[in-house]
């Protein structure tokens, strides 16, 4: 197991744990990096020990109780923390420590974006910066919400503690939307593939925690919809592939066929909800035996059914070019043109597809180069520098 995997996997605990412990989040997410600063320079030489989120949870508590010390905190808050060492954790009714402690995080009394963002910097081990781009904000803007956040927390006295199992669907809506976005994260970069299969794993226990919850089911199946095109998403020198371009005899169709039943099951349950639809939108592609085949109108119909954010809006003008041609997209990309969608990557990248599609390479040459500009990840680089070498040989 290499320090990144330990990372990954023990960063939410321990910073979690400490919290827990001392009731302040800046002091749990410090000791913690000091936790791990100092697991990275004894490990190499002393070796990985057999319990790393043991070592790591006892040298983070041990820099915390240092901390109180000093700063004269008091004995009865030393004596808290000592006690805490010894006593059993009582049983919990989330069976899992990670989804527990999401529960934990989103706690009502904040603002749901509040929520989801301090529950993807703490426990996930989100910096602030892929937490900002989560939400189409700058970073200075997150790096702001999240110092509130904590600051509410501790001001307003709010208990951290899992709350029963009668409070727990008010919580729910927020740890849908950290899953979302954890699996997103994880789907959109390669380099972090690992957090969309850890989402998975965590939404497949809310749904056997929440059988009756029909969002989490549709969640589930909006994950494993997407997950099961994973394979055939990069080309060999590293670039997207586009889902019109993908082999689709590679497709993981068992879990395909898992998606689709679990996405029947949560829309008899009543009206969808907004994971229900996005998975409705992603069986639409998934069951599509060609890209031809695709039924674009029902999914245009599908998105005007989402609440209309930036990104919901775009991928509506996708559908409704591929509907109805690109000339009629390229119409509904120019109400987009301007505010959070302005420095987002996509945007410039589905105007220059539409160009392409009209054999105006110049000008999707031009649309291309400004993608490419704002391209986050490595894998979305190259497959924009392809099609603007297309594009240019074509001009």
């Amino acid at each position: 197991m290499t320090f990144e995997d330990v990372y990954r996997q023990e960063w939410g605990q321990v910073v979690a744990t400490l919290i827990g412990m001392t009731g302040d989040w800046e002091l749990a997410e410090e000791c913690a990096q000091e936790a791990f600063a100092a697991a990275l320079e004894r490990w190499p030489r002393d070796g990985v020990p057999d319990r790393p989120g043991a070592w790591l949870t006892t040298t983070a508590r041990n820099r915390a109780i240092d901390w109180l010390r000093r700063e004269a905190v008091g004995a009865a808050k030393l004596k808290e923390v000592a006690a805490m060492q010894e006593e059993p954790e009582p049983p919990y009714d989330v069976p899992d420590d990670r989804l527990r402690l999401m529960f934990t995080c989103c706690h009502p009394a904040l603002a749901m974006e509040a929520r989801v963002a301090l529950t993807l910097r703490t426990l996930a081990g989100l910096s602030t910066t892929e937490i900002a781009r989560a939400f189409l904000v700058p970073e200075s803007t997150m790096s702001k919400r999240l110092t509130r956040a904590k600051q509410k927390i501790q001001h307003a006295g709010i208990p951290y503690r899992v709350p029963p199992a009668h409070l727990l669907p008010e919580r729910t809506p927020a740890v849908l939307a950290v899953l979302y976005l954890l699996f997103n994260e994880g789907y959109s970069d390669v380099v972090r593939s690992n957090l969309s299969g850890e989402a998975i794993r965590l939404a497949r226990l809310l749904v056997h925690l929440m059988p009756d919850e029909p969002e989490a089911g549709g969640l589930l199946a909006l994950m494993l919809l997407h997950d099961a095109r994973r394979e055939t998403r990069l080309a060999p020198d590293g670039a997207l592939i586009t889902l019109e371009d993908q082999d689709r005899t590679r497709w993981d169709h068992a879990q395909i066929t898992e998606g689709v039943d679990l996405l029947d099951s949560a829309l008899r349950r009543g009206e969808p909800g907004l994971y229900q639809v996005q998975a409705a939108i992603a069986a639409c592609h998934a069951t599509a035996r060609t890209a031809a085949d695709t039924d674009w109108p029902q999914i245009a119909a599908l998105y005007a059914q989402l609440p209309q954010t930036p990104v919901v809006a775009l991928n509506r003008a996708v559908a409704i070019g591929m509907s109805d041609g690109p000339a009629i997209g390229l119409r509904v990309l120019d109400d987009l043109s301007t505010g959070p969608l302005a420095d987002y990557h996509l945007l410039p990248a589905t105007r220059a597809d539409f160009l392409r599609r009209l054999d105006r390479h110049s000008d999707a040459a031009t649309a291309y180069r400004e993608a490419l500009a704002l391209a986050a990840t490595e894998s979305e680089r190259r497959y924009l520098q392809k099609r603007l070498r297309e594009v240019s040989a074509s001009a």
